[in-house]
């Protein structure tokens, strides 16, 4: 039997997935500082999870203090090979409605801070390719089981990754809608990056919570707004993962579970002792 797990990346609320037992959470310590919370490990659909609390329990983690070298690092050390991520963002186009899901496919880069992104440097260079973010087998399986769910889905799209925690500005706003992006949010750039550095699978379910603000039609967005539609996207969310987990592989055998195959540029015998260590879950296979 496989000892490779499925991550869940999201609100605290997702922990409580009926069918979701033998729970036990994990405190991991890595490299990189502390995880955002503790792990939450146990059996789903037949097959081993582990849940991470994006913002903490009790949402006590702003956008840009979340760790996510740490986070990856954690859940790679925990046997992770696939991450569903369930991510809240604003709708920037008209047809996707507050509750809707947007499977997206891209990303682009509006934050302006300098965040560590990648577990590497420090002796150790890779460039690993990044044209396709989302890892295509998995968002085509959330895709499906969306779907046999009835939910209110759409197929790709691009996630502006904006700074925060404040929400845009209007002109802000209109600015991405008029250039043709899809939904906003805080979170998940950094943790595609850092998941594809430690090859694994990494997909999105964007919820859409509210139409930001560029939309006059409707009123602009609160936090209000936010957690009474987080609440209903939750329900959605929780069904369309117990759907999912069965029809993903036991063996992580996709392009991306390779992606540092032909990314490390540093000879082997360069690697400084300390960072390799530190990066041994990443490298244990190349090392």
């Amino acid at each position: 039997m496989s000892n490779h797990r499925i991550g869940i990346i999201g609100g605290s609320g997702l922990y409580s997935l009926s069918g979701f037992t033998n729970q036990k959470w994990v405190e991991v310590k890595t490299p990189f500082g502390p995880p955002s919370d503790a792990l939450l490990t146990g059996r789903l659909a037949g097959r081993d999870v582990v849940f991470l609390p994006r913002h903490a329990r009790g949402h006590r983690l702003l956008p840009g203090e979340l760790n996510h070298r740490a986070n990856i690092w954690a859940l790679k050390k925990l046997g992770v090979a696939w991450i569903i991520s369930v991510s809240a963002v604003g709708s920037l186009q008209k047809q996707y409605r507050p509750c809707d899901i947007v499977l997206i496919d891209q990303f682009l880069d509006r934050t302006k801070g300098d965040f560590e992104h990648t577990f590497f440097g420090r002796g150790i260079v890779a460039h690993v390719a990044f044209a396709h973010p989302i890892a295509e087998e998995l968002r085509r399986r959330l895709l499906k089981a969306a779907r046999g769910c009835r939910a209110k889905i759409h197929d790709g799209g691009v996630y502006v990754n904006m700074e925060g925690p404040a929400f845009s500005t209007r002109a802000e706003s209109l600015t991405n809608h008029k250039l043709g992006y899809d939904v906003i949010g805080m979170t998940n750039l950094g943790e595609a990056k850092c998941a594809r550095e430690a090859e694994i699978a990494y997909a999105t379910l964007a919820m859409v919570t509210d139409y930001d603000c560029w939309n006059e039609e409707h009123d602009h967005v609160t936090v209000e707004m936010i957690v009474a539609n987080l609440k209903k996207n939750a329900v959605t969310a929780k069904a369309i993962i117990q759907q999912v987990i069965p029809q993903i592989p036991v063996e992580p055998n996709w392009g991306c579970h390779d992606a540092l195959r032909n990314a490390i540029m540093t000879e082997k015998k360069f690697w400084p002792k300390k960072t390799a260590r530190e990066l041994a879950p990443l490298l244990a296979k190349y090392s």
